[in-house]
């Protein structure tokens, strides 16, 4: 299981990330994009994922992901339940999130690629 605390640690560490409390929903963003956010009881993150790729995703693992409410079908978004993940994978999701905000030469000066 994954908190919004072990998501925060990571976070401030990537360019460009601010943290948002919106409607009591904490949301990490850069500039006015979300990448992640969670749901008010923190059961669930959402985050930025290719649209092409969620179907396959939430097929693969319905036990942990879904697709997210259908006014939010329109972004690159998916969600996860925080209880079925562990924290190395929720570290490889929120970064490939982040990195599908940020420009490409930001991505690579933080990642090295």
């Amino acid at each position: 299981m994954i908190t919004v605390d072990q998501v925060r640690a990571l976070a401030v560490t990537l360019p460009r990330t601010s943290e948002h409390l919106i409607r009591d929903r904490v949301k990490f963003r850069v500039g006015s994009i979300v990448y992640v956010a969670f749901s008010r009881d923190e059961t669930v993150m959402g985050f930025a994922f290719p649209k092409e790729e969620r179907a396959a995703l939430v097929a693969s693992e319905p036990g942990r992901f879904r697709l997210p409410g259908e006014s939010d079908l329109r972004f690159n978004w998916v969600e996860a339940w925080t209880a079925a993940l562990d924290e190395p994978e929720m570290g490889e999701l929120v970064v490939e999130a982040w990195r599908m905000v940020v420009p490409k030469k930001v991505a690579a000066a933080r990642l090295g690629s």
